[in-house]
């Protein structure tokens, strides 16, 4: 039996992915999402963080331009 990876989910809140990948609080993790550190998407009246684009920000060399 093999184990299958996990991949993460396509959004998180934004408290739980700014402690996760930036190692931020609650209020540093909204404050990284308003000046758009943290990409995110707002769902009804959640914001919710875009996991997958933050960890392919975060993968990238910094040298590389987008």
């Amino acid at each position: 039996m093999t184990k299958a990876k996990t991949e993460p989910p396509f959004t998180e809140p934004v408290p739980v992915l700014g402690k996760r990948l930036l190692g931020l609080g609650r209020d540093a993790s909204y404050a990284a999402a308003r000046t758009g550190v943290i990409p995110t998407i707002k769902i009804g009246r959640k914001l919710r963080g875009l996991s997958r684009v933050l960890e392919d920000r975060l993968s990238r060399d910094p040298g590389q331009t987008a």
